[in-house]
């Protein structure tokens, strides 16, 4: 099970929880818990932080002064995910990644190689 904490009261609840038991607080939006409704700290704003807002792509009504979204992206996460996206990759993880992509196709043709010796001799 896994356990996030509650924004207001700081206690441990089930991640899938809709509204936090202990103060009401409501952790999922829509009353769906597959919604994850993002809150910001005390007198701070999450359009500050947010992806949408730098690229002016955000149609939020409450911007750039909401406390809680749903769309809500962090900036500097979001620029390490494409970082790390960019980082090239070695030639041993590319093959490794390859071998593992197309393992059956590669037993297949090791055993019609071996049936053709075999059927050679």
């Amino acid at each position: 099970m896994a356990t996030i904490s509650c924004p207001k009261c700081q206690q441990i609840v089930d991640s899938q929880a809709i509204t936090c038991p202990y103060c009401r607080t409501t952790l999922k939006a829509y009353g769906h818990p597959g919604v994850t409704l993002h809150r910001a700290k005390k007198n701070e704003y999450l359009c500050d932080s947010c992806t949408y807002h730098e690229d002016d792509t955000c149609n939020f009504p409450q911007r750039p002064y909401a406390q809680d979204c749903t769309l809500y992206e962090n900036i500097a996460e979001r620029q390490a995910f494409l970082e790390q996206q960019n980082k090239p990759i070695s030639l041993q993880t590319t093959i490794s990644n390859w071998i593992q992509r197309y393992q059956a196709i590669l037993i297949l043709v090791v055993l019609l190689f071996i049936c053709l010796l075999i059927a050679m001799r």
